[in-house]
């Protein structure tokens, strides 16, 4: 069954109201119908978990999941006891380029569950929450692929993209020919260089629980130096 697009107000409890409706799987009825913020509500009063997944490669047609990572939080508080963090084995072969990324191997995961097995507790912590990755294109895609694969039935969900919130604030990040002349650099809008911005302390990279954890921080941060917890979640979620 196909579901329709993301809302384009952004509108996330009416969408997962009308997915709730034409759902055939329990799991993901369940998850359509758990209660989810408005758009008006405030930062400070919403609920996140921010999401990092690692993969075979780019293309979530032909590549796949192969761990995730996930922990909760709140612009007060990151919850480190409730981190969820899951090795995938996926179908195919490992590449050797991925495993440099990732530096997960065959042997870690010959034992792992394939996606479906993870799905129910997968859907249990992302429901009601906003979640929070760093460049949404890659979990939105590959996790509504997946989903797809695995029950026929796609998955949306509302997300907040820190390095789009770094795009926008350093839109002339790109330096052009005469700043190149005087030496001046590019601004990085990856994850680390971005943390690095706000002070924040380096962390082993391509790992998906801890670039969910600074994810997170990442985003409290954002907020802290640029924007008031009292802004609406409409204006950050697409």
């Amino acid at each position: 069954m196909s579901k329709p697009a993301a809302p384009p107000q952004g509108n996330w409890a009416q969408y997962m109201a009308s997915c709730a409706e034409g759902s055939r799987h329990p799991a993901l009825a369940r998850f359509h119908r758990s209660a989810w913020p408005t758009a008006d509500m405030p930062l400070s009063q919403a609920e996140f978990v921010a999401v990092d997944i690692e993969t075979t490669g780019l293309d979530a047609q032909r590549h796949a999941i192969v761990s995730i990572g996930m922990i909760p939080f709140t612009l007060q508080r990151i919850r480190s006891d409730q981190a969820w963090y899951h090795v995938v084995r996926p179908y195919g072969d490992l590449i050797p380029e991925s495993v440099t990324f990732h530096h997960l191997t065959h042997s870690d995961i010959y034992q792992a569950p394939r996606f479906k097995a993870i799905i129910e507790p997968l859907l249990q912590q992302l429901a009601g929450k906003v979640v929070v990755a760093h460049y949404r294109n890659i979990e939105r895609t590959f996790i509504d692929e997946a989903v797809r694969h695995a029950l026929g039935e796609g998955l949306l969900f509302p997300m907040i993209d820190t390095m789009q919130i770094e795009a926008n604030l350093y839109p002339q990040r790109k330096s052009g020919w005469f700043s190149r002349f005087l030496g001046q650099q590019p601004i990085s809008i990856r994850l680390a260089d971005s943390r690095r911005r706000y002070g924040l302390p380096a962390y082993q990279a391509h790992h998906a629980l801890t670039d969910a954890l600074g994810t997170a921080e990442l985003f409290q941060a954002q907020v802290a130096t640029h924007f008031s917890p009292q802004q609406r979640l409409g204006d950050f979620w697409g």
